[in-house]
Order: C-alpha cells, then structure tokens, then sequence
C-alpha cells in the first residue's frame, strides 16, 4: 500500500481493522499518540502509529495488559531484553496457572454433565431393575461422619467440603456414601458412614480408599432418598430369588440430588452392593471337569 505522512483515526481505523473508541483510548493512556496540527488543533497520525497496532495486537494476543505493553513497545528501560525476558516469563507462569484452573473446571463441568445424561437415561427409560456388574471404585477421598439421617445434610456436606479446602484439593463426580450395614440401612438405625468422592487433584494416601474391582448388585432408586429403604428391600428379595449373597456395606451413588435439583421426584440414586454367589466356584469346576 502507499502510505501517507498524516493519517485521520478513520483512515486509521479501516486501515488496521481497529475500532475507533480503541484508538482513542490508546491515545488517552499514551500507547499510540496522535499529532495535532497547529492551526486548528486537527488530531492526526503517523505512519509510526500505523505500525504501532499490530505489535499492540500480537501482544494482546500473547495476554499481555496493556500497561505491559507500554514497556515494550516504548523501549526506555535500562535492560529492555532481561525486562522484556523478565515479563515473558511471568506471562507464561501466569498461562500455566490458568491452563491448570481450566483443566480442572474442565473434569468438574464434564463429570457434572455425564451424571445429567446417566439421570436422564434412567428417568427416561424407569431404569429401576436389580442388575449385576463389575464395578471399580477408586481412589477416592474418604471422610468417616456420624449420621442423623439427614441425607440432604450428607450429601450437601459443610464439614466434608471444609476438609477437602484444608487439605488442598477438590472434589468432582458423584458423592457416593458408604453405610457400614444394609440392615441398618433398611431400619435407619445407622448412625455413622463414609463420605466418598473423586478428586481433582491426587488423592492423599491417608484420607484414600481404594475399592477393588468386584461384582456388585446394583439398583437405581428413582425419586425421594427417604423411600430408598424400598430399594433395598427389593434388592434383598432380588438376591433371595437368584442365590445370591449381599455383603453388609452398600454404597449409594448420588447421580442426580440436592446439587442438582430441588424436585426429589428427579432424584436419582444408585445402589451398589458386594456380590457373591456360595457354591458358584464349586459349580464352574465341576463344569471343568465335564
């Protein structure tokens, strides 16, 4: 292109695909100064402020603020190169902290939508029989609580979410509560549980429990925790039918709760307890044996 001594902000504007208002800001703080003819006072610019914008806009790119800038592009400092490497080096410690928070709000909002489409595959299908199937849980962050039977004090826990800030971390996934005895459960007589749920970052060994891959009974439970001792109840008859033996701990996956949602009849909870079938391991070795 031909270039002129003297350009007006629209020119410049056009010129450089910049708005006028932030040209007239860059004036204002002194990034691109305009000249002004002596006679009627007319605001102009160089050629210089032509080729001042698009070093603005690669470092606006890079994220530098504008006051940052400034150091750059005017030059002045004693050391311009240990200042500016000085600055680049800050800028990229900055980037990596953000990039970790990203990645890290990015397991929390990815592992909040998958447990909205598990609920509403249940919901949309009344996904309520006993099924059996491997599961594997872990590591996961574990706190021991007494219980009251105030599941919607467990669940939205101000004692757990304490804990995981004094021990410096987060929590995504679903909480899962861990009842020491399925009768107890059934009676509501428990009186103490585990509070588990998957971390963000590494789970501490001393605060962790790691449960082994096992099979397990497992049952959605649609609609209020408080009618979740029918669930149980049909699981139990489930096992009774299929020779099946229940182990005495459950654990209940919240899926879809109080965090979610305040319609209980949304809620959905997941029921998983420890299989084992007696005399299944004398069956397949007598199957062998044929």
């Amino acid at each position: 292109m031909n270039y002129k001594p003297r350009y007006s902000i629209g020119e410049v504007s056009t010129i450089c695909n910049i708005s006028k208002k932030a040209l007239r800001y860059y004036d204002n703080i002194g990034i691109i100064t305009t000249q002004r003819k002596d006679y009627n006072n007319y605001r102009y610019y160089t050629h210089e402020s032509l080729l001042a914008v698009p070093v603005i806009k690669y470092y606006k790119q890079m994220g530098f603020k504008l006051e940052e800038m400034r150091e750059f592009i005017e030059g002045n400092l004693p050391n311009v190169y240990s200042a500016i490497r000085n600055s680049f080096l800050h800028k990229i410690e900055e980037l990596e902290r953000e990039q970790e928070e990203i990645r890290q709000q990015h397991i929390s909002v990815k592992d909040w939508y998958d447990l909205i489409l598990e609920a509403e595959m249940v919901l949309d299908n009344n996904i309520s029989e006993v099924s059996v199937k491997y599961v594997e849980l872990g590591p996961v962050l574990c706190f021991n609580q007494a219980f009251d039977q105030d599941i919607r004090t467990t669940v939205i826990n101000i004692d757990f979410a304490n804990f995981v800030e004094e021990i410096g971390n987060k929590i995504t996934g679903p909480v899962i509560l861990c009842f020491p005895s399925v009768t107890e459960r059934i009676q509501n007589t428990c009186t103490s549980l585990q509070v588990l749920q998957k971390t963000i970052l590494p789970c501490p060994p001393q605060h962790q429990r790691t449960l082994q891959g096992s099979m397990m009974a497992a049952c959605y439970h649609i609609g209020s925790h408080e009618l979740i001792d029918q669930t149980y109840e049909k699981m139990c008859r489930w096992a009774r039918e299929h020779g099946y033996t229940l182990a005495e701990e459950s654990f209940e996956r919240y899926v879809t709760d109080y965090w979610t949602t305040r319609n209980c009849h949304q809620f959905v909870t997941e029921v998983l307890i420890k299989v084992s079938r007696p005399g299944a391991a004398q069956h397949i070795a007598r199957k062998g044996e044929c």
